[in-house]
């Protein structure tokens, strides 16, 4: 099974698009700059300890770009 977020490459102005899937619609969380972003987003979605989930690959998939550059 896929990790149910996805942090999408970089776009051309910079930033990556989060998703969450659920029930097997992905939704856009928002464009994130750096990690702390994507933390927030998740919080929003209700995972408070996102931080011990970012490297977790059965949680956050990290696609186009290697995880963590915001280049």
């Amino acid at each position: 099974m896929a990790a149910p977020i996805t942090v999408h490459r970089l776009t051309p102005v910079g930033g990556r698009r989060v998703t969450v899937r659920v029930q097997g619609i992905d939704q856009i969380l928002g464009v994130a700059y750096d990690d702390a972003d994507v933390l927030e987003f998740l919080r929003r979605a209700g995972l408070p300890d996102a931080a011990r989930l970012l490297d977790d690959t059965e949680w956050v998939e990290w696609t186009g770009n290697r995880p963590h550059e915001w280049d």
